[in-house]
Formats: structure tokens, C-alpha cells, sequence
């Protein structure tokens, strides 16, 4: 069986993508948007590198000790492919909140990325 806590930092954010992406797609869903032109157009003012940057700021003082361990990790991470549409700065914090994400998903935690899903995107709740 995998050690989650020693999985690579770009595994975990990749998995961290996913679920966020699917998270804002539901709620986006749930909130009334239909039409997949305007759901991509309305997805994209959450999932980009520095809006997740701004999400994290909303989150960042409840993290846990291992949440606040793996945020760290993903920050530092040198695997990144910096976008020309965000600063290092902003993708290092967005790719730390992925590796969260997918770090949570991993360990069966549900309810916790719930919960910081809601108070990143406070906007996104029905």
C-alpha cells in the first residue's frame, strides 16, 4: 500500500486539480448554470492559479499542522511549469493548495475538504 504521507508533492496536486475541479463544477451546476460555454467561462474565475491563490488566503488559518506540512511541500516543490497568467509566486501557493486537496481525497477526508472548499469560495455556496 502507498504511504500518502510520502507520496510526491506534484501526485498529490495532481490529484488536488481534479478535485477542485469537480468541486467548482458542481457547485456552479447546483447554482444554475447550464450552458457548458458559460460553465467554462464561470469555472475559470476559480480554478486559475491566482484565483486559487486568493482562495487559499481565505483558508490558510485553519489549516491543520499535516495540512499546513503538505501546503508547504507543494509550495516548494520544484516541479512546476509556471503559466505566463500567474506570477511563481501565485502557482507556488495554487499548486500548495492542490497538493492539499488531493492529500485529503487520498486520506478518505471528505468532510474536511468540504469544509475548506466552502470557506475558500464562500461565493460558491447555494
Amino acid at each position: 500500500m502507498i504511504d500518502i504521507d510520502r507520496l510526491s508533492t506534484p501526485a498529490l496536486a495532481y490529484l488536488g486539480d481534479s478535485v477542485l475541479e469537480l468541486l467548482v463544477r458542481e457547485a456552479l451546476i447546483l447554482k444554475g448554470f447550464e450552458k457548458s460555454s458559460t460553465l467554462n467561462k464561470e469555472a475559470l474565475k476559480y480554478v486559475t492559479a491566482v484565483n486559487q491563490c486568493k482562495a487559499f488566503s481565505n483558508i490558510e488559518s485553519m489549516l491543520t499542522e499535516a495540512e499546513a506540512g503538505v501546503f508547504r511541500r507543494g509550495k516548494n516543490s520544484s516541479h512546476l511549469n509556471i503559466p505566463k497568467s500567474a506570477s511563481p509566486s501565485e502557482y507556488k501557493i495554487a499548486t500548495g493548495f492542490e497538493a492539499i486537496l488531493g492529500f485529503l481525497k487520498l486520506k478518505g477526508e471528505n468532510n474536511r475538504i468540504n469544509e475548506l472548499f466552502s470557506s475558500a469560495y464562500p461565493d460558491l455556496q447555494a
